[in-house]
């Protein structure tokens, strides 16, 4: 077990307002939209990759806006966030999410009607002229989560893409993707596995080889380790390239860990440097390659694995300008070990925050 596995309550910790937590959808919401932008203009992965990882940044996107839909106006309760080295929603929440619509028709029908509800807010309004109370307005935001969220959409822990045909050139015949949201991190993970299929068709494969993704490549782990697993279970399949890929942490105003870039980011802001809707997002790409393969097992049971070379890791950061400058002068040291210069991406700009 490292550092990283022991949790805390800041793993689970909820913002101070609501206001908060408007400010934080609008963040998340504009930081994503503004990746996948930076992501293709600076050819970050291929063209092919992007596409994939761009339905995994609209499955995530599609989530968050639920939770914001399903906590508008619940006073009882509100999103758990990680705001140590993640600055995403704690994995619970996404299972919530998938739970709550597996019961969404038992709940439906426990909601007051939708004509009921518009009569009397029409009547609160117009006849009474008083102001919708907070536990009606929670009744509407929850039919509206029930009746539009759809299941199929919710960004579950583990999230299986399609198998393609590679882009000629590519280490294997194949291309395949997935995503999980990593139980300890409580960050999202992309990945990419190019690879060769010792019979005809592929697709009279595929069931073994999403099984064995599921429950081998679902979590954070070495990721030599993770092809050797895959290559392993799977006797008829060739790995030849696999990525990974980290989303965050996300630094910003909310955040409360030791990273170096949050710290600047925070005191930036403590010292009026920076507006409090300055943030960084920080990227990390790892990949592996087979070098060679071996013959394991018995003569009559041998296979076919991979010798893989040394994990290939890149670390990217992704700021606007402003940040961009300040990182520069405060942490140099990382700064310069990046894969690229920190990415610049459009500032946010949201209304200040209610006191």
């Amino acid at each position: 077990m490292t550092i990283n596995h022991i949790t805390t309550p800041l793993d689970s910790a909820t913002l101070d307002s609501k206001e908060h937590y408007i400010f934080y959808h609008k963040m998340v919401d504009y930081v994503f939209k503004e990746l996948i932008v930076a992501v293709q203009q600076n050819n970050i992965i291929s063209n092919q990759e992007l596409n994939m990882f761009k339905q995994y940044c609209d499955l995530l996107l599609y989530s968050i806006e639920a939770m914001r839909v399903k906590y508008m106006y619940d006073e009882e309760d509100n999103m758990k966030i990680d705001l140590t080295e993640s600055g995403f929603p704690n994995y619970l929440e996404f299972r919530y999410l998938f739970n709550d619509l597996e019961l969404r028709d038992d709940y439906l029908g426990k909601l007051t009607p939708v004509n009921e509800l518009q009569e009397e807010f029409l009547d609160t309004l117009m006849r009474k002229k008083q102001p919708i109370k907070r536990s009606k307005l929670f009744q509407a935001a929850s039919i509206v989560y029930y009746s539009s969220v759809n299941k199929r959409y919710i960004f579950n822990r583990f999230v299986q893409g399609k198998i393609v045909k590679a882009p000629a050139g590519s280490e294997g015949e194949y291309l395949t993707s997935w995503s999980f949201y990593d139980v300890a991190s409580n960050r999202p993970f992309v990945c990419f596995m190019y690879f060769n299929y010792h019979n005809s068709d592929v697709n009279d494969y595929r069931d073994e080889i999403y099984e064995v993704l599921k429950h081998v490549a679902d979590r954070k782990m070495n990721l030599d380790t993770m092809a050797y697993g895959i290559d392993r279970k799977l006797a008829k399949v060739s790995p030849k390239h696999i990525i990974r890929i980290d989303l965050g942490p996300l630094h910003n105003m909310f955040a409360k860990d030791a990273n170096e870039l949050t710290h600047v980011i925070l005191e930036g802001i403590g010292k009026k440097e920076i507006p409090v809707e300055s943030y960084a997002l920080s990227m990390k790409i790892d990949e592996v390659k087979s070098k060679s393969e071996f013959k394991e097992g018995s003569f009559f049971n041998k296979q076919i694995l991979q010798r893989w070379d040394e994990v290939f890791r890149q670390k990217y950061v992704f700021a606007p300008h402003r940040i961009i400058q300040l990182l520069y002068n405060k942490t140099p040291e990382i700064i310069n070990k990046l894969a690229k210069p920190p990415i610049e991406m459009a500032s946010l700009k949201i209304e200040q925050l209610k006191k």
